[in-house]
């Protein structure tokens, strides 16, 4: 089957009534229906707030809005948020301006580590994380029967070359020790996908390229504003989109290439109904790299490093993990590099808007 992504070009003064119109373009009440509930996933990468790195306060805004202006019910509508071992839920929802957003229209926020975790047991086959977790997946219990929607942004990944709506479920359906899966980051995305497809009674995303991420992601990057907003009801293929647009063959990238394969979704651009604005002329010619941290880890899992892995990511000293990637994030590159790019951005549009919130 062939998929429809939307694609619009908006500004700050018109981007909640750009995703009303963006949401509709992609049919999404098709795939959230109206009598279950509906999960949305926010997109958290960092506990600070840097422009591009997690869900913009106007994209909870414009999705959050379009649901109940078209008749669902806020009492059916519930976001939530994971931690990792470097980031923190609440904090971040603070911090990223969701909170006036959830206030404003009556809806409650819930850090997923508070939630009941369960062990589910996939029907199909999948390829690496069941190996991964041999004890049992565990996935929150309140995402059974819900639908989903996912609130991605538009950037590079260090693990992934780019990330999106699928990687927005590494966040949601795995506990804090998902780093585990950095090793085979590619392969997991695809079991998530099959996982996505059996937990969720819909799955919809609506992802923000308002500011788009360069480089170093998901967090050391080089923000561009771009001002495009995206929507589908197919992870693939808006993840194929964005990455096409950001100069990239989604075929080369081996999450997407294995997902169209498996019949999860469509990567390749000629399966793919584009409606909204014309973006055929498009190239970011965004280039996805490493940043210092997420080098390491790949030297400790894959590289000069590996004989030394269990010993340091799979034992009681991977302390030192995110304590060095907090003190390298949080204490060096966000004060002195970081600084400088979010007064940039702080003198455009956007982060005048992001200031109102």
């Amino acid at each position: 089957m062939r998929s429809k992504v939307a694609v619009l070009k908006t500004s700050p003064a018109a981007v909640l009534v750009d995703y009303h119109k963006l949401m509709n373009l992609a049919d999404y009440s098709r795939f959230l229906p109206r009598e279950r509930d509906t999960v949305i996933k926010l997109n958290l990468s960092w506990t600070k707030y840097f422009p591009a790195c997690s869900s913009q306060p106007w994209q909870l805004e414009g999705a959050v809005k379009t649901l109940i202006d078209d008749g669902y019910s806020k009492e059916s509508l519930f976001p939530v948020e994971n931690k990792t071992v470097v980031t923190n839920p609440l904090k971040g929802a603070i911090n990223n301006k969701w909170m006036p957003v959830l206030n404003k229209y009556g809806l409650g926020f819930t850090p997923l580590p508070e939630v009941e975790w369960v062990l589910f047991k996939p029907k199909a086959k999948l390829m690496v994380l069941d190996s991964i977790f041999p004890e049992g997946i565990l996935i929150p219990k309140m995402f059974l029967g819900k639908n989903v929607l996912h609130l991605p942004t538009v950037k590079t990944h260090g693990h992934s070359i780019t990330t999106g709506a699928i990687k927005n479920s590494f966040g949601g359906l795995l506990k804090e020790v998902r780093h585990y899966c950095h090793k085979y980051m590619h392969e997991t995305l695809v079991d998530l996908m099959i996982l996505q497809k059996e937990i969720h009674s819909g799955i919809f995303a609506v992802m923000d390229g308002t500011v788009a991420g360069d480089g170093a992601g998901p967090r050391t990057m080089i923000p561009h504003i771009k001002d495009y907003i995206l929507a589908s009801g197919d992870s693939v293929a808006i993840d194929a989109v964005a990455a096409k647009m950001m100069g990239m063959d989604p075929m080369s990238i081996p999450y997407l290439r294995m997902c169209d394969e498996k019949g999860l979704g469509n990567a390749r651009m000629e399966n793919v109904d584009l409606v909204g604005d014309d973006i055929s002329g498009v190239n970011f010619e965004f280039t996805a790299s490493r940043s210092f941290v997420i080098w390491g880890d790949q030297m400790i899992r894959k590289g000069f490093l590996k004989p030394f892995e269990k010993l340091l990511l799979h034992s009681p000293l991977m302390v030192w993990a995110p304590f060095a990637s907090n003190v390298y994030h949080d204490f060096f590159w966000y004060p002195t590099v970081g600084r400088n790019r979010i007064t940039s951005f702080s003198r455009t549009g956007w982060g005048e808007l992001f200031r109102k919130y």
